[in-house]
């Protein structure tokens, strides 16, 4: 019994201090929290949300039968014309994909993207949609974006997301002026 004592204990001891690699995934990390304290006083935590997951498009196809089928055509051309990552030139793209699809006779004058809508309106007939949501607006129109201090920005909705001088599945950060069409 003597001599058995002491290998019991170092196996025993074998058995507890062994990692089991098994038992370690019944264990997740633990989710970060933002500790805040809101008007009230009260302090409250929430989650650290470390994945972006964009709405879904909810009108892919965006069949509208009261808008020209020829800002379809300028949205497929604007895509096939696009880059992967902007150029800072998205009223040049999407002038120029109007002019080719035939959606205006000429190209339009304006310079910055913010006074698109204003031109649009004005020299070739589009009219402002009630949509607020660009994820609402039909294929083919046309959304412009301002900014304070900056050009703003403009892209023609697409099946598959939104497109200007690049392509995108989520429409641009820009507070939004209006989303426009010509019938």
């Amino acid at each position: 019994m003597g001599k058995i004592t002491p290998y019991l204990i170092l196996g025993l001891c074998c058995v507890a201090f062994y990692p089991r690699p098994a038992a370690a995934l019944n264990f997740s990390a633990p989710k970060p929290k933002f500790g805040y304290t809101d008007a009230s006083g009260k302090k409250q935590s929430i989650e650290i949300v470390d994945k972006y997951y964009p709405k879904k498009i909810t009108h892919p196809f965006g069949n509208d039968s009261k808008i020209d089928p020829k800002l379809r055509r300028a949205a497929t051309i604007a895509e096939e014309r696009a880059r992967a990552h902007s150029l800072s030139k998205c009223w040049h793209y999407v002038k120029e994909a109007l002019v080719a699809a035939g959606v205006v006779k000429s190209r339009p004058q304006t310079t910055l993207a913010k006074q698109a809508a204003q031109e649009l309106v004005n020299n070739y007939g589009f009219k402002k949609l009630p949509v607020t949501d660009p994820y609402q607006a039909p294929v083919g129109a046309v959304l412009v974006y301002g900014a304070k201090r900056a050009a703003g920005h403009v892209e023609i909705r697409t099946e598959d997301g939104f497109v200007s001088d690049f392509r995108s599945k989520t429409p641009s950060r820009r507070p939004l002026l209006g989303v426009f069409a010509k019938s």
